[in-house]
């Protein structure tokens, strides 16, 4: 035994003080609204949710992995879901299900890039309403395909949930998970530039590099 507490009560290490944090997070939508309070930072760093906790800030990967650790302290699988871009950098999201179908977390410095209901029958539904609000700075349309998804438990053996050490190892297993293409090469020729309303409006808070 390493000292994890793998049973589905997702304890796993956690401090009765971090517990009682993440079981307030009683439904998606309140880690929803936790890292939303937080502020987005551009460090090149892959925190544990521990150390969101302690730290009280994150990027997009950090953002997915603490809702999936909330997720999970609270009934639900911690997934993983990554969006695929071009000529942009990839969204990671935590996944969840009620009553059949799809809802995400997500931790993102565009407003569109969050949180999204469960009411998506399959995970393309849901992955094509990211399409629109995914976009560069210059207004491209950027995103390409999303992953299967990818549970975290495999991951148990390194104490994603609450180690110090920096957690590479998930995104380049999300890497190498199979994604599914959203659109093909020639609807991707003839994609449009956002007009400026629907670009200024992604932008609300967004923090520069």
């Amino acid at each position: 035994m390493n000292g994890l507490d793998t049973s589905t009560n997702g304890d796993c290490g956690f401090l009765p003080s971090e517990l009682r944090a993440l079981r307030s997070l009683k439904t998606p939508h309140k880690i929803q609204h936790f890292l939303n309070l937080i502020p987005y930072h551009h460090a090149n760093t892959a925190w544990s949710p521990r150390l969101v906790l302690k730290h009280r800030t994150a990027h997009c990967l950090e953002g997915a992995l603490f809702a999936a650790a909330a997720l999970r302290v609270n009934g639900f699988e911690p997934l993983l879901f990554d969006l695929e871009a071009v000529q942009d950098v990839d969204h990671v999201l935590a996944l969840f299900t009620v009553d059949g179908h799809w809802g995400a977390i997500g931790k993102s410095n565009y407003a569109g890039l969050r949180y999204r209901e469960p009411v998506y029958r399959s995970l393309r539904e849901l992955a094509m309403s990211y399409f629109d609000d995914y976009y560069n700075l210059r207004g491209e349309r950027t995103l390409r395909g999303y992953s299967k998804p990818l549970n975290l438990r495999r991951f148990d053996s390194i104490r994603w949930m609450t180690t110090d050490e920096p957690l590479w190892a998930i995104p380049e297993a999300l890497v190498t998970t199979p994604h599914v293409p959203l659109i093909s090469y020639s609807q991707a020729t003839r994609l449009n530039r956002l007009d400026r309303r629907k670009f200024d409006s992604g932008l609300v808070g967004h923090i520069k590099h």
